[in-house]
């Protein structure tokens, strides 16, 4: 039995032993570098290949300076000096403030460097000045904490609480991440406060253990950026599927998306909606005359004008060549052809005010209502849109038209003064 008992307790010390032997500080602070240059490498990667993506050159940023930071941290494990020790603090806290300034850019915020530059030059500062001025150990790493931890406080509001009120689950795990990290932090600050050393200097087995907890959280905190990566350019890709490369407006496969959706949303309220389709006069002429690239910049120019007449909500789309149309939401017949006027008016205007190289546009527009006998079918709405479109262009073109199966006993005046134009 004693026999046993002795080889149980040398089991446990050989375990033990082991366990001291898996959670060696240097060898921790080593994984650290290579987990930090291997994570700058892929966002290094990331940034090559999406240089619009600004939010990757700071979280590049974040892992290479990190990386030269654990490797200045390791070095002070070996060598009896101070300055490593700084160069490693000063290292920790900048890539948490690229970390911070990555999320900023993520969601568009601009990027707060005096902030963050504020937030490391005190940090680092306090810690100077706790460490050669009034050595304190438990505020040299308090100040530390604080400065790793004070820029990730700041953009986890962005994270858990985006603007546009969507979170996606990169941001979610980032945020549930940051939470952890910032609860680690604390739990060290305290600990210090309380009289006990979790510095890199002591490197004991609970420095250990923190090193190995945010060696995986910055691993699982990359992860999440990495989530949040894929969803926007995700989101970007689908937008690009649903924008004309030359306008920038909706395109035709938008344009029938939305067509059903306020088809759908109008057969269950009973509330109409409205559609304009235009055609530019004379396109074919311009391309002629004056080469494609006048007739595309004639397009892009047509865009600009259309837009500012168009209400928040109304969606503009180029459906092919010189034809657009314009999705009006909760709006009558008698709106759209409002509308349609205030589109052909500044086009009036600007063709008059053309002189020299200019080359004037003049455009025809279709208006047309959805009623219960359109349904879910949008592709009735725009042929009766078209019918209008056609009845304007042969009433002498640079006018708009109306379909309207009932017409009225006294018809409404368009922008020119005459009856605007009805048909069954």
């Amino acid at each position: 039995m004693g026999y046993g008992r002795t080889a149980t307790s040398n089991g446990g010390r050989g375990a033990a032993l082991a366990a001291r032997a898996m959670l060696n500080v240097p060898t921790l602070w080593t994984v650290f570098v290579v987990n930090f240059l291997a994570l700058g490498l892929i966002w290094a990667y990331v940034t090559r290949s999406y240089p619009k993506f600004a939010a990757a050159r700071f979280w590049m940023a974040s892992a290479f300076v990190g990386a030269a930071g654990a490797m200045a941290a390791l070095i002070r494990l070996f060598v009896a000096s101070p300055v490593p020790l700084l160069i490693g603090a000063t290292g920790i806290i900048a890539a948490s403030c690229f970390a911070a300034m990555g999320i900023q850019r993520f969601f568009d915020r601009p990027v707060s460097w005096r902030v963050m530059a504020a937030t490391g030059i005190i940090s680092i500062g306090s810690v100077v000045f706790f460490m050669v001025g009034f050595e304190h150990m438990q505020l040299r790493m308090l100040s530390y904490t604080i400065g790793q931890a004070l820029p990730l406080v700041l953009s986890l509001r962005l994270l858990l609480l985006p603007p546009e009120g969507h979170v996606n689950p990169g941001a979610r795990l980032a945020g549930i991440v940051i939470i952890t990290i910032i609860a680690i932090f604390l739990a060290r600050a305290v600990g210090n406060l309380l009289g006990h050393d979790f510095s890199a200097v002591a490197g004991g087995q609970t420095h250990a253990v923190m090193v190995l907890g945010l060696l995986f959280l910055s691993m699982t905190l990359n992860f999440g950026f990495l989530l949040m990566a894929m969803d926007r350019l995700r989101g970007e890709v689908a937008d690009l599927a649903l924008l004309d490369d030359l306008t920038g407006v909706a395109n035709r496969r938008h344009l029938l998306q939305r067509l059903s959706e306020e088809c759908a949303r109008s057969e269950r309220s009973g509330e109409p909606f409205s559609l304009l389709v235009i055609d530019l006069d004379g396109f074919k002429t311009i391309n002629d005359t004056h080469g494609h690239a006048a007739g595309d910049a004639c397009l892009q120019h047509f865009t600009l004008m259309a837009q500012t007449r168009l209400r928040p909500g109304d969606m503009l789309a180029r459906t092919g060549g010189d034809e657009f149309c314009v999705v009006l939401p909760s709006s009558s017949l008698r709106e759209a052809a409002a509308i349609a006027r205030r589109v052909l008016e500044v086009c009036r205007r600007d063709a008059a005010a053309c002189n020299g190289n200019d080359i004037p546009i003049a455009i025809s527009i279709g208006a047309a209502q959805w009623d219960p006998g359109i349904g879910q079918f949008p592709d009735r709405l725009i042929a009766h849109a078209d019918h209008a479109l056609y009845a304007a262009k042969k009433n002498g073109k640079n006018d708009f038209a109306v379909y309207d199966p009932a017409p009225p006993l006294s018809p409404e005046l368009n922008g020119t003064g005459e009856a605007a134009h009805h048909f069954a």
